[in-house]
């Protein structure tokens, strides 16, 4: 006779998109009570978190009027540059300012409240500043705005002064070197050549004093022009944050991507047998047969048959703890009369031509069945597959209980 072998092997966990969503429907409850978890930690984080209020104040940045910012050209001024502009007026100077005016002891602590932003085609800066209230938000936004524009003009008076100092320092210089040139003029003979060189020599002087003093006489009346606010900043009427949206999906994000993890955790820790998919997907046995009725139990007797043609010993072993394999083996024989000459066994005498393992209710585990597949194959039975029994041990009908013998005769 021939039979068919079996033997005990945990194959491998599906891989890719399916594996990972058979497993999350395997554990979808783990998996919706971290998504509820995130979600209420959402909320929990939003009900706890202060809410903070933003006031803007805009303001229209204009040439300072310093000589430096002209064309060389055309001598118009260029508009000043609003990526720069906008550095500037979250600096270190700026916030040192706007700290002096707030009377604020950390500036650094009032840059990471305060954001600028550009809008698009305009020469205007927008900035906001956050507070915990909207009287400090509106204060704290009037304050930057004020103490960039006052930068911005001590900047731009600062640079005005060293081109002063620096034009004075040369018009002194120019002044002398003419005196110089007039005395050595009045030395020289008229019609010499060394006069005709003199004479030229002062001529050139002159000019370059005419052009200095013009310049310097610019630069000392510039009237600094570093831009104006056009936008005060008013308390806010509604906290900016924090946004329950944003809160929310953060708690559920972060839920879903805790759940897979635990759903995975819990998927791969489980030894639990509780139905054929994870008989089949943890050990690499078929289930034959799931239930008790006799619908089923015929098919199992028919499979049995079909595989054990030639007849034998067939040998009923009931892995879950506590179970009695002996009525499945009743109805076995029952089921099986006039199929084939199959002897029906419960015992745990050695050695058998196949052999059927029962798991009655959901407290079997897989080192269950790998014990009783490990015992079988010791002794040199192929396992024809599994019988699950939901419901606990499968009831014998009455008057169908039958000593443990063969179980019919082919005829």
């Amino acid at each position: 006779m021939s039979h068919p072998a079996s033997s005990f092997s945990v194959p491998r966990p599906g891989r890719g998109v399916i594996g990972l969503g058979a497993a999350l429907r395997r554990r979808r409850t783990v998996l919706i009570a971290f998504l509820l978890a995130g979600a209420c930690g959402g909320g929990a984080a939003l009900a706890v978190t202060p809410p903070s209020y933003a006031a803007t104040a805009e303001v229209l940045v204009l040439a300072t009027g310093v000589p430096d910012q002209a064309g060389p050209a055309t001598g118009r001024r260029e508009p000043p540059d609003l990526g720069t502009e906008a550095r500037l007026a979250r600096s270190a100077a700026v916030a040192a300012r706007a700290a002096r005016t707030l009377k604020a002891a950390d500036p650094a602590a009032l840059r990471d409240r305060v954001t600028v932003a550009v809008p698009s085609g305009s020469a205007v800066l927008a900035l906001s500043f956050t507070a915990g209230d909207p009287a400090n938000a509106a204060a704290g936004a009037a304050a930057f705005a004020q103490a960039y524009l006052d930068d911005r003009a001590a900047t731009a008076a600062a640079t005005l002064d060293l081109q002063a100092k620096a034009l004075s320092a040369r018009l002194r210089q120019t002044e002398a070197a003419l005196s110089g040139a007039a005395t050595r003029l009045a030395r020289l003979a008229p019609g010499s050549a060394g006069h005709a060189v003199a004479a030229d020599r002062q001529r050139v002087l002159a000019r370059q004093l005419d052009a200095l003093t013009a310049r310097y006489d610019a630069l000392t009346t510039v009237a600094v022009t570093p831009g104006t606010v056009i936008s005060d900043a008013r308390p806010p009427a509604a906290p900016a944050g924090p946004g329950p949206p944003l809160y929310l999906a953060g708690g559920v994000f972060a839920g879903l991507l805790a759940g897979i993890g635990a759903a995975l955790a819990r998927d791969r820790l489980d030894t639990r047998l509780r139905d054929p998919a994870d008989v089949e997907r943890r050990t690499g046995l078929t289930v034959l047969c799931e239930g008790d009725g006799p619908h089923e139990l015929r098919e199992l007797a028919i499979s049995v048959s079909r595989r054990l043609r030639d007849g034998g010993e067939l040998l009923v072993r009931a892995v879950t703890p506590g179970a009695d394999p002996e009525p499945l083996a009743d109805e076995l024989r029952t089921a099986m009369a006039g199929l084939a000459p199959i002897w029906v066994r419960t015992d745990h005498a050695a050695g058998a031509d196949a052999a059927l393992l029962l798991i009655a209710g959901g407290d079997t585990r897989t080192w269950h069945l790998a014990g009783a597949v490990h015992r079988l194959r010791r002794t040199g039975t192929p396992v024809l597959g599994v019988v699950m029994s939901p419901g606990g041990e499968p009831p014998p009908r009455p008057g169908r209980r039958h000593p443990a013998g063969p179980a019919a005769h082919a005829s």
